[in-house]
């Protein structure tokens, strides 16, 4: 029998319609001429129905969680009618503003295709598969990350509840309007002793692969990430009547915070972002007298981050001296570094191997993943899809239907040597 062409191979179909799938759902927008969708709105309940339609089109039975989170499980009990352990996969369907089609997008698509793919081989597992869309990965509505996957941990902080969106509202009365009951959003949880562990595709946010020549990538771990609000308080006056030596400019002074953010992770080899800054009362003839940006912080351990944190506040302390400010940093999110599961890794490495790539890349991942949250109750372990360039968060993003195909047989044959592995001899 002569061997199927690769693109004659069933992943390489679920592919192409994996890409027509991103191209439908970046259709689900609240913004004109670009995509934006975010937690608890009408956009997030439309992909949630969508996706929910091509899960049970693959033989899924679904369900929306106490979070919004959108879940599909098959093959959920054993030939004795106990229930068998659970394999998480997936990633979340929430975007930036001006986002890119395939970031988290792809990876829960992978998850359905997955099972279509497995076909009947899927009851066949010693473990159940579950499809999991989570919700809010990236923050962007209430500056909170990994709000859904962090409910799916069991780690829901309700100071959350008082998380306040660009409009004035709480994430509390946001959960009530989308029908969910705050009351109840510990039932999202899932049972840590049932997991077998979580796998997640991702595009690599970044241009590793791309660089290298190669389609897939492993990944070692995620990157330990704080972010923080940062208020800088001087003293608005006019712009032609206040001599320099009596001027306290805030924007001079977030301009300098945002400048030393820049030099210290350059030289201390981390990763510093200000993605944000406002400044008022924002007239052209008023000197600055209250600024407010953001700092994302990231680092591949937790104490190297912290220790970066700490020099730069110290920075900051000398440019509000010099400058007559007050500089006050106020921290709003906080991840610990997770490291992928050997065991897992080695399945994904197995995977790619499957592909034709005998060395498979490891890569540490210096973006924030779902992976991260529920690195706290399981085991993880991630499969990077190269993106041309590396750029996401941006129009731009991409990745190709054939390494989307390469990145299916590579998850296919991971679950089958998942499976091998639990079974053994």
């Amino acid at each position: 029998m002569t061997e199927p062409t690769r693109a004659s191979r069933p992943s390489a179909a679920r592919a192409a319609t994996i890409a027509d799938r991103c191209d439908e759902l970046a259709a689900v927008t609240s913004m004109e001429g670009g995509i934006r969708r975010v937690y608890l709105s009408a956009e997030h309940a439309r992909a949630n129905t969508i996706a929910a339609g091509w899960m049970e089109q693959a033989g899924l039975r679904t369900w929306q969680d106490a979070a919004g989170n959108l879940h599909g499980r098959v093959a959920a009990l054993g030939a004795d009618g106990d229930p068998r352990p659970v394999l998480l996969v997936g990633s979340h369907l929430d975007t930036v503003v001006d986002a890119g089609r395939y970031d988290g997008i792809v990876g829960v698509l992978m998850g359905i295709a997955l099972v279509e793919l497995l076909g009947g081989r899927v009851h066949d597992l010693p473990f159940a598969i579950q499809v999991v869309a989570f919700s809010d990965e990236e923050g962007t509505r209430f500056g909170k990350a990994l709000l859904g996957s962090s409910a799916v941990a069991g780690v829901w902080n309700d100071a959350w509840w008082d998380l306040v969106d660009g409009d004035g509202t709480t994430l509390r009365d946001a959960f009530t309007a989308f029908g969910l009951d705050p009351a109840r959003v510990g039932e999202a949880a899932v049972d840590a002793g049932s997991l077998a562990g979580y796998l997640e595709a991702h595009i690599e946010q970044g241009p590793f692969l791309d660089r290298s020549g190669q389609a897939l990538g492993v990944v070692t771990s995620i990157a330990a990430a704080r972010r923080f609000s940062v208020e800088v308080v001087g003293e608005a006056r006019h712009a032609g009547g206040t001599p320099y030596e009596m001027r306290h400019d805030a924007l001079l002074g977030a301009a300098e915070v945002a400048l030393a953010v820049e030099r210290t992770c350059v030289a201390e080899q981390h990763i510093g972002t200000v993605g944000t800054m406002t400044v008022e009362p924002g007239a052209v003839n008023v000197i600055p007298g209250h600024a407010r940006l953001s700092v994302d912080l990231r680092g591949e351990f937790d104490g190297g981050r912290d220790r970066v944190w700490d020099a730069l506040v110290a920075e900051f302390d000398r440019i509000a001296d010099r400058r007559g400010l007050t500089i006050t940093p106020t921290e709003v999110h906080a991840a610990p570094a997770v490291f992928c599961a050997p065991r897992l890794m080695d399945a994904v490495r197995t995977g790619i191997r499957a592909t034709g790539e005998p060395t498979p890349p490891e890569l540490f991942s210096k973006a924030g993943h779902d992976a991260m949250s529920l690195g706290l109750v399981t085991d993880v372990a991630m499969l990077f899809l190269r993106n041309p360039d590396g750029i996401s968060h941006h129009p731009d993003e991409f990745v190709s239907v054939a390494d989307i195909a390469l990145g299916l047989d590579a998850l296919v044959a991971a679950v089958e040597a998942l499976a091998a592995a639990e079974v053994g001899p």
